[in-house]
C-alpha cells in the first residue's frame, strides 16, 4: 500500500539514565525508558492520571548526545518510528517480542544548570542500522 507512514512524536520525563553500548562495528545505541501522561476523567468525574511507558532507542551521534546530556527525569521531546522485533530467549527458548521507538531526533525541554539553551539532535540524514547491527537482548528485561 502506498501513501503509509509510520511515524511517532511523544513528549515525556525518562525512567532512567540512558544504558549506552556499542555494536561490533563500533556504533553507538542508547537505550532508556519515557514515560507519558494523560490525563480523563472517571466514571465519578474524578481526574486520573494514566501512564504510559515506551522503550525508546537511538543510534549514532543521537546515542552519543543522549548519553552526554540526559538523565533520569528529564522532559524531553522525541520524533521517530515505531519498530518492533523478536528474539527466541535462550534460557527457555520461549519466542519474546519487544516494541521500541527508534528515535530519529530529539530535543531537551527543559535547560540543564545555567545553560538555558536546549540541546537538538538533528540527525534525519543519518543511516539507520540493519538488522545485523542490532543489539540483540540477553535476558527477559528489555533493559
Amino acid at each position: 500500500m502506498s501513501g503509509t507512514v509510520n511515524k511517532v512524536i511523544l513528549i515525556g520525563r525518562l525512567g532512567r539514565d540512558p544504558e549506552i553500548r556499542y555494536t561490533p562495528s563500533g556504533q553507538a545505541l542508547a537505550k532508556f525508558s519515557m514515560a507519558t501522561d494523560e490525563n480523563r476523567k472517571d466514571q465519578d468525574g474524578n481526574w486520573q492520571t494514566e501512564t504510559t511507558w515506551h522503550n525508546i532507542v537511538l543510534w549514532a551521534k543521537n546515542a552519543e548526545r543522549a548519553g552526554e546530556y540526559l538523565k533520569k527525569g528529564h522532559l524531553i521531546f522525541v520524533e521517530g518510528r515505531i519498530s518492533n522485533r523478536s528474539w527466541d530467549d535462550p534460557e527457555t527458548g520461549q519466542k519474546k517480542y519487544m516494541t521500541e521507538i527508534v528515535g530519529l531526533q530529539f530535543k531537551m525541554l527543559e535547560s540543564r544548570g545555567d545553560n538555558t539553551q536546549s540541546q537538538d539532535s538533528e540527525s534525519t540524514s543519518q543511516t539507520q542500522p540493519t538488522q545485523s547491527q542490532q543489539v540483540q537482548e540477553d535476558d527477559d528485561l528489555p533493559f
